[in-house]
């Protein structure tokens, strides 16, 4: 039988292979509350980016701390950057939680200039909602990274400091380039991968001239209109296959 995995909120030491870790708040009151968990009782537990197997030492529905035992193996992240140009939020949660379920290591929320005005401003308050929806994504899919949430940024700032070797843009212009097509005939598989997905109603001009300023590869997934949401669960899907 598969064991319970939970993504620790603190452990100890901090710095080199930890020994102990601890749930709280949410996830040590399910644990104590409703698994009606006890000391001695063994889970698999993720802290410090290492997975262990960890007995029970001390149960409350504040705090239930664990001995962390052997390393196990565990699945590397997705060498991916996921940029996300920020759309309606339920559609944006959505595509964080299967991103994640999918490998990515990073998420950039980008403020484009079809962002409607009203989801820019409120966006900066829902980073925390966003980070705890990864966090439960990778638990249930037995990750043992949780991907980096960025604060939302605005496109020019983030395509300026992106430095990974490989950079698509998905283009609702781009007729004949494939994503597919655009990895396959790279010389080797990418080391790193940044992939940007724009908001409703697509990029402006301008933003594709900057990102083509800053060598993006545009590619199309293909002759249909995809919601920003599905575009960006597709594409990590065919980066994932060949990554």
């Amino acid at each position: 039988m598969t064991r319970r995995r939970w993504i620790a909120d603190s452990f100890s030491p901090e710095t080199g292979h930890p020994s102990h870790a601890a749930l709280t708040g949410d996830q040590a009151a399910h644990l104590a509350r409703v698994l009606r968990a006890e000391r001695g009782q063994i889970f698999d537990v993720v802290a410090g980016g290492f997975l262990h197997r960890a007995e029970i030492t001390s149960v409350s529905p504040e705090r239930v701390e664990f001995r962390l035992h052997e390393e196990l193996e565990s699945d590397a992240a997705l060498p991916l950057h996921l940029y996300l140009a920020v759309f309606k939020f339920d559609h944006f949660e959505w595509a964080v939680e299967k991103a994640t379920e999918l490998g990515v290591a990073r998420i950039t929320p980008v403020l484009a200039r079809r962002t409607e005005k009203h989801l820019a401003q409120a966006a900066v308050k829902r980073v925390e909602r966003w980070r705890k929806i990864a966090q439960e994504a990778a638990q249930q899919s037995r990750r043992t990274q949780v991907p980096l949430i960025d604060d939302p940024v605005a496109l020019k700032k983030a395509i300026e400091a992106e430095q990974a070797s490989t950079r698509i843009l998905l283009s609702e212009i781009e007729q004949t380039r494939s994503l597919k097509e655009a990895i396959g005939v790279a010389p080797e598989i990418p080391a790193d991968v940044a992939l940007a997905i724009g908001p409703e109603g697509g990029w402006t001009a301008d933003e594709m001239a900057l990102f083509t300023g800053h060598t993006w590869t545009h590619v199309t997934l293909g002759p249909r209109i995809l919601r920003a949401e599905t575009a960006a669960i597709a594409a990590i899907a065919i980066l994932g296959a060949s990554l």
